[in-house]
């Protein structure tokens, strides 16, 4: 029998950490799909351990998650990060919001990592999507199959991919903010510098609503992570 839900997880050198992803899902009713971008590393060897699928598609997130969509079997559709972890049930936890009337929905999120601010950051963008009904990547979003084509998929852009996507999806109904949380690497975080990395992802969010190019923000936030 097909699995009512297909995971899909884009990667690009995950090696280190993937087969740990990938393993977390082993235990769901699902379909798992592993899409790389042209790993330099033992990525894709590694994922083939343990997805049921591994594709190979052009660079960048939105076309790899696209891609691993067009090849999904099940009905709703969860796109999940490589660095993130779904909580203990997360299939039914899906099925359920879809079943009592949900198109899409996203989970809170927790960011793993050392530093104290991790928690209030967290906190922080779970209450703004509940407030805003965006949805951002690091909180798994699902999608009904049918909502997700109508909406165009992932606009194929290099940044904000997850907030353009919430937006069109937004226009059918709001998201379903499930409680429970999804566990995500603080690896972006702690390695820019906590404080920096909040000022550089908010001003980098402003001026997308503002309307600036998403390969411009794209080549800014390049540039601030190399700094």
């Amino acid at each position: 029998m097909t699995p009512r839900l297909s995971i899909i997880v884009p990667m690009l050198d995950e090696a280190p950490g993937i087969a740990a992803t990938l393993q977390g899902l082993r235990p769901l009713a699902a379909e798992v799909i592993a899409v790389d971008g042209g790993s330099s590393d033992d990525t894709v060897a590694v994922a083939a351990l343990h997805a049921d699928r591994v594709l190979v598609a052009p660079r960048g997130r939105a076309r790899q998650m696209n891609a691993g969509a067009a090849l999904a079997a099940g009905e709703v559709l969860l796109f999940l990060h490589a660095d993130t972890q779904l909580p203990p049930g997360g299939d039914r936890l899906v099925l359920a919001a879809i079943d009592e009337g949900a198109a899409w929905g996203r989970f809170d999120v927790r960011i793993a990592g050392r530093s104290r601010w991790l928690p209030v950051i967290a906190a922080l963008m779970n209450l703004r999507s509940r407030l805003t009904g965006i949805a951002t990547g690091d909180q798994a979003i699902f999608v009904r199959r049918d909502a997700f084509v109508a909406a165009g998929g992932f606009p194929e852009q290099p940044l904000m991919e997850d907030i353009a996507l919430s937006a069109r999806l937004r226009r059918g109904g709001r998201p379903a903010c499930l409680r429970a949380r999804v566990t995500t690497s603080g690896r972006r975080w702690e390695a820019g510098g906590v404080w920096r990395t909040i000022v550089l992802m908010w001003s980098l969010r402003l001026r997308y609503f503002l309307g600036a190019a998403p390969e411009r923000l794209a080549r800014d936030y390049r540039h601030a992570r190399e700094s």
